[in-house]
């Protein structure tokens, strides 16, 4: 994926809230979540938060020099110890096709599935806007995900909705509180990751064989520095992650 560093000017007037103890942060691909989330996962593990990853694919036609089947398995990988390094210690994955993920009842069952399964406070995403702040067009991916993600909280809580995961012994969750979604245009909430940064860049490093296929080359650490110091001018913090909070 590819995501052009946010310029624009709007406020980021309140702090996301830290009141709760279960997150699943549930993305696209492998390197979603470092592109973004990442720095902010890590302040929150170190606060004895748990925090699942669950992948929709496997990211396995990210790499165009290496045919999908290998790029699964390596990428797979690099995303298992990614999540380590900032904490997370149980990473996820569905079987949805990279780069054709369709939004529909296939992909709302999976992660109402896992909704119910994991029972999380709140959901953790990156942007299902049209756009980036910049104006580049958003991944489908990324757009299909997160619209089926909202719905499926809704899903998660309604009994009648997906009747056979009660086959499965799964109840309904209604406790998911919202969704935060990172690199969003629609972001007015921050949280403080001076602190957390450096573990945050060391995630994204470790996506070494996506990072190192990127056109023009691509340095981690300059990324997301100057996203976070963008973010925090706006926060009034030394370093930030932006984050559209939805209500659910």
């Amino acid at each position: 994926m590819t995501i052009k560093i946010m310029t624009t000017s709007r406020m980021l007037r309140c702090q996301v809230p830290e009141d709760w103890r279960r997150g699943l942060a549930v993305v696209a691909h492998p390197d979603d979540l470092e592109f973004g989330a990442s720095s902010a996962i890590a302040r929150w593990t170190a606060q004895g938060k748990t925090v699942v990853d669950l992948l929709v694919t496997r990211g396995e036609a990210g790499i165009e020099s290496m045919p999908p089947e290998r790029t699964a398995a390596v990428r797979s990988a690099e995303q298992v110890a990614a999540a380590g390094i900032v904490g997370v210690d149980r990473v996820e994955f569905l079987a949805h096709p990279d780069g054709t993920v369709e939004y529909g009842i296939a992909l709302r069952r999976d992660l109402a599935r896992a909704i119910r399964h994991h029972c999380p406070d709140v959901i953790i995403s990156l942007n299902f806007r049209e756009c980036f702040d910049s104006g580049a067009l958003n991944h489908a991916d990324h757009r299909a995900v997160g619209s089926a993600l909202i719905d499926a909280v809704r899903d998660a809580a309604n009994r009648w909705v997906f009747p056979e995961l009660l086959d499965e012994g799964l109840q309904p969750w209604s406790g998911v509180r919202c969704a935060l979604f990172s690199s969003s245009p629609e972001a007015e909430h921050f949280v403080d990751v001076t602190a957390h940064l450096d573990r945050g860049v060391e995630s994204l490093a470790a996506h070494e064989a996506y990072l190192d296929n990127l056109a023009g080359g691509f340095d981690p650490e300059q990324f997301l520095r100057r996203q976070a110091t963008d973010a925090g001018r706006r926060a009034g913090v030394p370093l930030a992650v932006a984050f559209e909070v939805v209500p659910l």
